[in-house]
């Protein structure tokens, strides 16, 4: 562990009365503004449960030619300040969706949204559901059954409701229950997940009330046991206190003597990042979290928007209620409102600069979040290397990135997300994951085809972790075109008579849909913008596309599973750009029917060749537990995404 230090050659930051920038977040004062204007709609103490209040980007044709007047140091145009808001009328299902504009305090848009449209989660509601099922007459008579120690049972992941089509028609929750080890009451930090109970309560949103007590299966199919005392097995604890951690490591320090090299400074409510030729701002919201605008290198434009745009998590157990099982972590929660606070632990080394965001509480008011961005530089390896063996002199240079880290916790679950820039010019997205297993009762001896046992009376089920990343290139201007390059082998001839000659050929995608890689033909997708072209070679600029080839979604394509998740069917999904069009699983994932993500727009079948178009470039892992994992809860390193240039 490395002691960490603020970055010292930042640009201070500026006075909070400088301008808005169209792309930066709302401000503490234009979301609680947003959400009196909103109030104020409607008659006097009717409670509204905000959901999300967010910035309303603006179209992106009036943010293009306010870039282009930045860039040209000119007058800039005047671009509206809107915001977003979803809310609900509290503790009925009658779910709402506006727009207001800020600078007029007029409501723009304010309807009420139809059946089978449901808001995402929030961490007090969260509460307030724990709360509610604890409570419950019916569940502590269940609890009772099982005999176990007064004040241990805890109920963890709360889980949205995955829809399967039977009465979901109301916003759920399907909660599971746990049990704090009982030989140690006064640790609040147990490891409950190695305790998991057999019983299920379902509460609607719309009353906080438990509408039904599922059993749950614990055998090798839906057969269903009366409850019973519970035998407590031994507990598995992950805090380092009652761990036996490793004393063999000296300690490894990373020192930056003359600071940091990379510059930070405050345009209105988002941060400007300049490091080597890099150039782009930062940004952050409810449900994306970190999101990249205006990146460019060398004061060439590259991307106008890249953001992590939707993850999925099918699990595999097929059986009730366990079926159901499939989080839209995005969607469903929010990578921006469960983002962590980066400077109480070791997440980042060396010289960091940190930034805050603030965001929408339920109430409308303004939620502080303090260090969720660390930005800091680090060592990666040799870049690049030549040893002349006639004279045997090695010239070498190591290479450096900068890296932008935001690290989000959903229930069992941590994701370590990152932008990471090179010195090429290349730009990578890194997904690392990391937490504990969400597990589930399963009687001694048994086994299953579709889990692992991970200790004693605990399965850890197989599931996917599919991930969705947005990117909108504007690479050298707007009109650019997504291609592939395939390798073939030429066919013997008199030009080839031995066999050994194969050739490169560009194909152009001109509709937009789902593609895949093809690592038979070395498949590889690239960015381009035909209307510039390399000086040395004559060809067009492009950005090349790395990302590994992963297991697509296992669930079948009758399954709801498969309708809601509409981005885990193809490595690349290309579609014409259309305001509004962000989240590849649609705007609400929460017990979706689908047909409003990705795969839906791509159906259009619309030109993508030399126009502005949206990439969607899905990666993830099939993640079969082992039980290493369970007793050191890390799950391998695992890189996402990659973007290599091929820039003139």
């Amino acid at each position: 562990m490395s002691t960490e230090t603020i970055a010292t050659s930042t640009t201070p930051r500026t006075a909070k009365s400088a301008p808005s920038h169209p792309l930066s977040p709302l401000s503490a004062s234009e979301l609680t503004s947003a959400a009196a204007i909103i109030r104020a709609s409607w008659p006097a103490h009717t409670d509204l449960h905000f959901k999300v209040v967010t910035l309303e980007e603006p179209p992106k044709a009036e943010v293009l030619r306010y870039l282009d007047a930045e860039h040209s140091k000119k007058s800039l145009p005047s671009v509206s300040r809107r915001a977003f808001l979803n809310y609900y009328i509290r503790n009925t299902n009658k779910f709402h969706e506006a727009v207001v504009d800020l600078t007029t305090g007029r409501v723009l848009h304010n309807v009420l949204l139809g059946p089978f449209v449901h808001a995402n989660g929030d961490g007090d509601e969260i509460v307030a559901i724990e709360k509610a099922a604890l409570e419950d007459e019916a569940v502590q008579a269940e609890i009772a059954k099982l005999q176990l120690p007064e004040g241990t049972v805890v109920i963890s992941d709360p889980w949205i409701y995955g829809s399967d089509g039977i009465d979901d028609e109301e916003r759920l929750y399907q909660c599971f229950l746990y049990l704090r080890d009982p030989s140690n009451p006064a640790e609040a930090d147990s490891n409950h997940y190695a305790l998991p109970l057999p019983i299920s309560p379902v509460l609607t949103t719309e009353t906080m009330k438990v509408i039904r007590i599922d059993l749950l299966p614990t055998g090798v199919d839906n057969t269903l046991k009366p409850t019973e005392p519970y035998q407590i097995k031994p507990p598995n604890e992950y805090i380092p206190e009652h761990q036996q951690l490793r004393t063999d490591l000296k300690p490894l320090s990373v020192v930056q003597p003359e600071g940091a090299s990379f510059q930070v400074s405050q345009q209105g409510t988002s941060n400007v990042v300049e490091w080597q030729k890099w150039k782009f701002r930062v940004g952050f919201n409810q449900r994306e979290g970190m999101v990249l605008y205006d990146v460019r290198y060398d004061n060439r434009s590259l991307f106008y928007r890249l953001s992590l745009s939707d993850m999925n998590i099918p699990y595999a157990d097929p059986r009730h209620p366990y079926h159901k099982k499939s989080a839209f972590d995005l969607g469903d929660a929010g990578a921006g409102i469960m983002a962590n606070n980066l400077k109480l632990g070791c997440d980042c080394l060396g010289s960091i600069y940190y930034l805050d965001a603030v965001l929408s509480d339920d109430k409308g008011g303004a939620t502080p979040m303090e260090n969720v961005v660390c930005i800091h530089e680090q060592d990666a390896g040799i870049g690049w290397k030549h040893t002349n063996y006639r004279t045997g002199r090695a010239a070498v240079v190591r290479s450096r990135e900068l890296v932008l880290q935001s690290i989000i916790t959903v229930s069992n679950y941590e994701y370590i997300l990152a932008f990471i820039f090179n010195q090429a010019g290349e730009v990578s997205y890194e997904i690392r994951a990391t937490g504990i297993l969400s597990t589930q009762p399963i009687d001694e001896g048994i086994e299953v085809p579709f889990g692992t046992v991970v200790h004693p009376g605990v399965l850890a089920v197989h599931h996917q972790h599919i991930f969705s990343l947005r990117v909108d290139p504007y690479l050298e201007g707007p009109d650019n075109r997504l291609v592939y390059d395939e390798a073939h082998a030429m066919p013997r001839s008199d030009f080839n008579p031995h066999g050994t000659g194969y050739f490169v050929q560009e194909t152009v995608v001109s509709e937009s849909g789902g593609y895949d890689l093809d690592s038979s033909a070395n498949r590889t997708f690239k960015i381009q913008n035909a209307n510039v072209r390399n000086p040395i070679n004559g060809k067009p600029v492009a950005y090349k596309i790395q990302a590994p080839d992963f297991q697509k979604i296992l669930s079948d394509k009758d399954s709801f599973n498969y309708k809601r998740a509409e981005f885990s069917d193809h490595n690349v999904y290309v579609v014409k750009y259309r305001d509004g069009e962000l989240y590849a699983g649609g705007k609400y994932t929460n017990q979706s029917r689908g047909g409003t993500g990705v795969r839906s727009w791509a159906e259009r079948r619309e030109n993508v060749k030399d126009t502005d178009f949206v990439l969607y470039i899905q990666a993830g892992i099939n993640h079969v537990p082992r039980i290493e994992v369970c007793r050191h809860p890390h799950l391998p390193y695992f890189p996402c995404f990659l973007f290599a240039p091929h820039l003139a």
